[in-house]
């Protein structure tokens, strides 16, 4: 039990104390929510993905395990999320936002530093959070983009309204570049990683100001149901793919504790750039967060039995 309160101080609070910055930011000076998440999507999201891929150590067969991994847990809690959104007959609109609250967990700004203070910044552990991270952007910002856009402007603009986002080119780009040791010069590498340091403060802080606007209301049975699929239902299965897979060591407990991790902020960012029940998707985000202060320190424990 001592090992579980260690966990829950050295790894998980220091998460919170940046989104509460965020929280008190926004209650003292009312922060333009809109401004933050532009600058989430358009600028240091897409620089934190370029160069944490182009300094990752790629292998076709980590970066397969590690796909097939994602593919097959997203596939299952896209399933269990539509069939629990059938059964709380939710309208369209809210339905995408509820299965994107499940599907998108937080693997950047919430599971890298946990990945970061775990591994005591193991370069295998956190290569393999990269590309859980590369792929996570990869398919929230095309299919969480488009399920959200389909919505109101068809499905075909909304595929073609994909392209338009820099976090597509950044991985491209990275990709390349880390695949052929193309050098890149100091002019560019040097404010590439300010950004990229920049990217785990600023989403904290945007988290936090949108949890300072959330207006606290009952009948939240919608939102439950979510933290209960997010929370504790995506670690259960997630252990069974790994267990599956047989995976071991490092590589199964660095996936066991990212599959962890609450939903996304990005759900919500993307939720408030197309304005999809926002709040909702806000709330989600925010108690999955609360939450799971308790449950990802219980799969970090966990994880160092099991594996």
């Amino acid at each position: 039990m001592a090992e579980f309160f260690i966990i829950l101080y050295e790894i998980i609070l220091p998460v919170f104390v940046l989104i509460g910055v965020g929280f008190i930011l926004q209650k003292k000076f009312q922060l333009n929510i809109q401004t933050l998440t532009k600058l989430n999507i358009y600028f240091v999201v897409p620089g934190f993905i370029f160069v944490r891929l182009y300094q990752t150590e790629l292998s076709f067969s980590l970066f397969s395990k590690v796909f097939l991994f994602i593919f097959f847990y997203i596939c299952i809690l896209f399933t269990v999320s539509r069939v629990f959104a059938k059964i709380m007959r939710l309208e369209n609109g809210k339905k995408t936002t509820f299965s994107n609250s499940v599907i998108f967990f937080n693997s950047g700004n919430y599971a890298v530093p946990v990945n970061d203070l775990v591994f005591k910044g193991d370069p295998f552990a956190m290569s393999i959070q990269v590309i859980v991270l590369a792929l996570q952007n990869i398919f929230t910002f095309s299919y969480g983009i488009f399920s959200l856009q389909s919505l109101r402007i068809g499905k075909l603009r909304a595929a073609l309204g994909y392209l338009k986002m820099p976090v597509l080119y950044a991985m491209l780009l990275a990709l390349v570049f880390n695949l052929w040791n193309v050098p890149l010069p100091s002019f560019i590498w040097v404010p590439a990683n300010y950004i990229a340091d920049a990217m785990i403060g600023i989403a904290l802080i945007t988290l936090g100001a949108q949890v300072a606007r959330i207006k606290i209301k009952s009948g939240l049975a919608n939102v439950s149901w979510s933290l209960f699929i997010r929370l504790l239902l995506g670690p259960a299965i997630a252990f069974l793919i790994i267990w599956v897979f047989g995976l071991e060591g490092t590589f199964a407990q660095a996936l066991f504790i990212a599959s962890s991790t609450p939903t996304a902020v990005n759900s919500a960012i993307i939720a408030e750039e197309y304005d999809n029940y926002p709040e909702f998707a806000a709330q989600i985000v925010m108690y999955s967060t609360l939450f799971s202060s308790i449950t990802v320190s219980f799969v970090i424990y966990c994880s160092r039995l099991l594996f």
